[in-house]
């Protein structure tokens, strides 16, 4: 067609198997043009002879040839024009946006965000890009160097050596965090989100089972929203959905078949179980590719539903129905894939109700665009933050000489070296190694080879291919390379389990082969009473975006991860099981652009792992969501550590990453998901500049420290800010150091407690926990301040309740500085609960003596104006305790003066100031508030005078706790601690206090 040469009916084409022969196939054949030089056959590509006018077409070629090698790390002699870059190179669509990136750099042509790189699929279509784009003729230089093959990607191999060793402490200090429910703020206080669901709108439907979807579409029909249902299209789903798009625009799609709660384990099938997957992933993933253009057109959505108990399963009881992960998943890739499109996976508890999720579903189409998985669960919203994971109550897994490993996926280069420190760290154990590859022949040439002369090896395979009469490619290489470097890890390994005193046994399963995995089980179980350790580490990515991605591929990686740990399972049955690792990564917590179905499988895991820790009390249920590792793996090749530093994405260094699956399992802890890995950059951004919220909407309170909300964050929590003055507020100017208005860190924790009321309004403020004090936030020269808070307030999985942890942060425009000075000042977390605070009861002090201290005593030394003076007596009752009786009619502390106050902070002021006056007794040292472990808030609203704060020594400080009259406990505070300032007070200030407490610090 290229050259207009007629059809040859007896053409056989594999009289023409190289370039040069193509060459000469067009040189004969072409019409009306003079056959070039028989010298051409070894020379220009064929695929683009109109170019060959341009005389540095050799060059140009040279130099892709150069960059294609640098970023893919094949050797040069393996690329010609006419190889496709991706079935023959088997460069994927990240590593393909990074070539021709290099290219347009190599040659500053512009970017084109209109560009489809499949437009150029081989080669010699990249050679045409540069001539047809390139601005202005050749690049100033064209020296870049060729890259070897152990230097990057498609060609790259992992170290033939032995499997690496960790490094204990390496591993403590890699981050720990783990996803938890954070809660947001009601739908009205959430900004539009672009969506229209107005008369003239049409959108599309599948239902679930429970008439959720029948609810929702009579509520969209009420709109005047057309709805074309899905439910009938069965059959093919894509071919009705590409039909009813002939018949007009469809602006978005309602996926609901996740919110049927599917059977347990124990009740399926392989076939129910794939069935169950299929209506609930495969199909959306159809659905999508048929709405892709769609999903990026202004006000475009797709709005899941699972029914995962509607908190993510990121709760004690974890997914109810676990296989809704593979939906949310999914929807998180797709999320990155269409950013500019409003993508949601909504969460629903367990019910029969079919109103109140149709109209969640609506509200979440219409506003919030800064989150894409929302829970609705109790009449709250909640989204999913990430938190340092700390110590749960589950004790660690004892590891021996005796237990018994079962691990896939295991001739993986991280497998391979995890499992080598498993079994270091048992001194031994049993390991049955399950991988498709075979257990490796010892005396194979080439996996010898593999360990000294890797890219000699490589070469030679490309030899051997040739002389074979094969085409030989790239890809086809890496295919033969990739099963001898599969089976040098496997062999590796075998060799280091023996090493470290492990017993081996090798299977070669495919995992989703339901029978073969039982046959495999049935034997370990005979031989066994137990599993200690399941480690499902297989699976595979290969990242294209959904309209490149056939479906049998997105099947065959899913299955792998979804089917292999179902098969698991389910042949497990009921036998113990100690520890279980389900690998994930980071593209199952946050979706990744071109992992629609590598995301969506690692999610199903990470949901099942809460599940299955729920359901077994004796498991330890974990999912790694690794970052990508450094040096070993598939994301230690080629462009993708450059991508990685780009995106702010730090790298797992080996040596920290191979002992963490043994430290979480032998550690105390919990079952549930895990993120392993340092800065995550550009997946931690907010998806909307205001996180989605509303500043028009967002409340602010009456009190004193109520703040105004300014944005929202998924791992920031509301924000808020508040302005001071002190010429206004007597809480400032009453509370001065050497005469500068500070902070009193009691309204400090005053407005963490506020901005939390006024997130939870259907709960109470009970305490506030963890108190720090960092640095006191002062208002220079009398000016007015702004303070800014932040309140990120989660589900206690421990508890039930809920903790917000609180950040008050404070910023000053310096001279000859560019940025603000930004200092975090206090730190705390605020605990609620939807019931009342307990009552609780003591003894009350007795009358003061005739020598306690006066409040003349007290102030002479400490700087609080009139509305803070709240001691009127102190004095010792003995064995340490002192007691500070509060002043009656004291000033307005607050304007107005009758504004509501969350937390009573003078009761709290009062137990800082007696046990400060105790502390200046002892050690004739004033001591600034630095740490509380937590100050709880009485069940009673009302006091009776006098009241009166006990102080007394703690094991983690001073304990307190403020009395009335009535003996009822009005606030406790423990674990008090100061941070003493370095001067001693003056005799003449100190002795009279401690005169007073004679007798106290007994």
């Amino acid at each position: 067609e290229e050259w207009d040469i007629p059809r040859d009916e007896n053409l056989k084409l594999r009289d023409y198997p190289t370039r040069g022969q193509a060459v000469r196939f067009v040189q004969e054949r072409r019409p009306d043009t003079p056959a070039a030089p028989a010298a051409a056959t070894s020379g220009a590509p064929a695929a683009e002879p109109a170019a060959a006018a341009d005389g540095d077409e050799a060059a140009i070629l040279e130099r892709v040839l150069a960059i294609v090698a640098e970023k893919t790390g094949y050797p040069a002699e393996m690329l010609e024009p006419d190889l496709d870059l991706e079935a023959d190179l088997g460069i994927d669509t990240v590593k393909l946006a990074e070539t021709f990136a290099a290219i347009r750099e190599e040659w500053n042509i512009p970017r084109d965000e209109n560009l489809k790189l499949r437009d150029y699929p081989t080669l010699a279509h990249a050679v045409r890009f540069v001539q047809e784009r390139r601005p202005d003729g050749p690049p100033e230089s064209s020296q870049a160097p060729v890259a070897t093959p152990s230097e990057a990607a498609g060609g790259a191999s992992v170290s033939a050596s032995e499997p690496p060793v960790g490094a204990e402490e390496a591993a403590r200090a890699v981050r720990r965090r783990e996803p938890v429910c954070v809660l947001r703020p009601a739908i009205a206080e959430c900004k539009a989100s672009g969506v229209s669901l107005e008369s003239g709108t049409r959108v599309a439907l599948l239902s679930d089972r429970g008439g959720v979807g029948r609810a929702l579409q009579r509520r969209l029909e009420a709109r005047g929203v057309e709805v074309v249902s899905l439910d009938a299209m069965a059959e093919d789903l894509e071919a009705g959905l590409r039909g009813a798009m002939d018949q007009g625009p469809i602006q978005g799609l309602y996926w609901l078949p996740a919110l049927d709660v599917a059977p347990p384990v124990a009740e399926l099938d392989l076939p129910g179980w794939r069935e169950a997957l299929e209506q609930r992933v495969k199909r959306l993933f159809a659905a999508s590719a048929v709405l892709y253009d769609t999903l990026d057109e202004p006000g475009a959505f797709l709005v899941a539903a699972t029914r995962m108990g509607g908190r993510h399963g990121l709760d004690a009881g974890g997914a109810t129905c676990p296989l809704g992960g593979a939906v949310s998943g999914f929807v998180k890739a797709l999320s990155r894939e269409r950013p500019g499109a409003l993508i949601k996976v909504v969460d629903f508890a367990a019910s029969r109700r079919t109103k109140e999720p149709a109209e969640a579903l609506i509200e979440e189409t219409l506003a919030d665009p800064g989150v894409v998985e929302v829970g609705r669960a109790e009449g709250s919203r909640f989204g999913v933050a990430l938190l340092e994971r700390g110590e749960g109550a589950e004790p660690g897994l004892a590891l021996d000489g005796q237990s018994v490993f079962l691990v896939t996926g295991a001739a993986g280069s991280i497998v391979s070296a995890i499992t080598t420190d498993l079994a270091r760290g048992a001194g031994g154990g049993v390991f049955h190694l399950f991988d498709l590859t075979p257990e490796p022949d010892p005396a194979d040439p080439d996996i010898a080879r593999f360990a000294t002369d890797p890219d000699g090896l490589r070469r030679e395979i490309f030899e051997r291919l040739k002389q074979g009469g094969e085409r030989a490619t790239p890809v086809m290489v890496e295919r033969e390379m990739a099963g001898i470097e599969r089976g040098h890890a496997a062999a590796s390994l075998l060799g280091a389990l023996r090493d470290a005193g492990a017993e081996a046994h090798w299977h070669a399963v495919d995992l989703t082969d339901a029978e073969a995995v039982g046959a495999a089980l049935a034997g370990i179980r005979e031989q066994h009473e137990r599993v200690d350790v399941l480690l499902h580490a297989a699976g595979f990515e290969r990242s294209r975006p959904i309209p490149d991605k056939p479906r049998e591929e997105f099947e065959l990686i899913f299955d792998v991860k979804a089917d292999g740990w179902f098969n698991l399972l389910k042949e497990l049955g009921d036998t113990p099981l100690g520890a279980t690792v389900a690998f994930s990564s980071i593209a199952g917590r946050f979706g990744n652009a071109g992992q629609t179905d590598y995301s969506s499988a690692n999610d199903l895991l990470c949901k099942w792992a809460t599940r299955l820790g729920a359901d077994r009390a004796e498991t330890r249920a974990l999912a790694i969501d690794w970052t990508a590792w450094a040096d070993i793996g598939m994301a230690s090749r080629g462009s993708i550590p450059q991508i990685m530093e780009r995106a702010g994405i730090d790298m797992l260094d080996p040596a920290a990453g191979i002992p963490i699956v043994r430290q979480e399992i032998t550690s105390p802890g919990r079952s549930g998901e895990v993120l392993i890995g340092g800065a995550l950059g550009v997946l931690e951004a907010e998806r909307d500049p205001d996180g989605g919220l509303s500043p028009d909407a967002a409340p602010r309170g009456d009190g004193p420290m109520a703040a105004r909300w300014t944005a929202l964050g998924l791992s920031a929590g509301v924000c808020g800010e508040v302005e001071l003055d002190p010429s206004r507020q007597p809480f400032l100017d009453h509370h001065r150091i050497d005469g500068t208005p500070v902070l009193p860190g009691v309204m400090g924790l005053e407005g963490f407690a506020a901005l939390v009321a006024e997130l939870d309004r259907e709960r109470r403020v009970l305490a506030l926990e963890d108190v720090s004090f960092l640095a006191p936030f002062k208002f220079y020269r009398d000016e007015p301040r702004t303070l800014e808070l932040a309140a990120l307030l989660r589900e206690n999985a421990d508890s039930g309740g809920r903790i917000a942890d609180c950040r008050l942060v404070g910023r000053r425009e310096l001279a000859g500085r560019a940025e603000p000075q930004v200092t975090e000042h206090f730190r705390a977390r605020v605990r609620t609960s939807p019931e009342p605070a307990a009552t609780v009861e003591c003894p009350v002090p007795g009358e003061p003596p005739a020598g306690a201290a006066t409040a003349e005593d007290v102030y002479r030394i400490y700087f609080h104006g009139p509305a803070y003076q709240v001691l009127d007596r102190v004095w010792s009752e003995g064995e340490g305790r002192v007691v500070g009786r509060m002043a009656e009619g004291l000033p307005a502390d607050r304007v107005p003066d009758d504004s509501p106050l969350v937390t009573r902070p003078l009761l709290l002021e009062l137990c800082f100031q007696t046990a400060g006056v105790a502390e200046i007794a002892r050690t004739g040292r004033l001591g600034l508030p630095s740490r509380i472990a937590r100050v709880a808030l009485g069940g009673h609203d009302e006091a009776e005078s006098p009241v009166c704060a006990v102080v007394e020594p703690g094991e983690e400080g001073v304990n307190a706790r403020v009395v009335d009259a009535r003996g009822r406990v009005l606030l406790e505070m423990d674990g008090y601690q100061t941070m003493a300032l370095p001067e001693d007070l003056p005799d003449a200030v100190r002795e009279p206090l401690a005169a007073a407490l004679e007798g106290g610090e007994e």
